[in-house]
């Protein structure tokens, strides 16, 4: 249901927006040009207005793209490129996002060096996690908004 354009729910509040990591809605923008569709994160639209980004993609990324890991403040991709700076501007553009959509929440994706909320890969390219967050994951943090993975859902 909408008022005056805005959806709302059954019930005929607005609805709160939500970004999420739009590899979860079914975008195949992560760096193996696939998606990690989520049915439980979708069905956050019933009660949210779910607004998808890609940090990566925001940032000037291609898709696909070598995979990246985050060691001490740098993103470094398999091929030893630095990519910080790319991050940081996808970073940036969903902080923008957030505040343009008025999005308290997000639902990104675990372990990504974008996304992470809890865990990321250690830099070594060898799938060892640890504990920490993807550059987005903290910079939307910085900026008051409440941050959750696919897993907390």
């Amino acid at each position: 249901m909408r008022r005056y354009g805005r959806p709302v729910t059954a019930s005929g509040e607005e609805r709160p927006a939500l970004l999420v990591s739009a590899c979860l809605l079914g975008t195949r923008c992560n760096h193996e040009a696939a998606h990690s569709r989520r049915p439980q994160v979708e069905a956050l639209g019933a009660t949210y207005r779910l607004i998808p980004v890609c940090p990566e993609a925001c940032g000037g990324l291609p898709t696909p793209r070598p995979a990246a890991e985050i060691t001490g403040d740098r993103v470094t991709n398999a091929e030893g490129e630095d990519v910080t700076d790319a991050y940081a501007r996808g970073a940036r553009a969903a902080v923008d996002l957030a505040r343009a959509t008025g999005a308290r929440r997000a639902v990104l994706k675990a372990r990504s060096p974008s996304c992470g909320s809890a865990q990321i890969y250690d830099g070594t390219f060898s799938r060892t996690l640890r504990p920490g967050a993807g550059v987005t994951a903290a910079a939307l943090r910085a900026a008051g908004v409440e941050v959750a993975s696919e897993e907390d859902v």
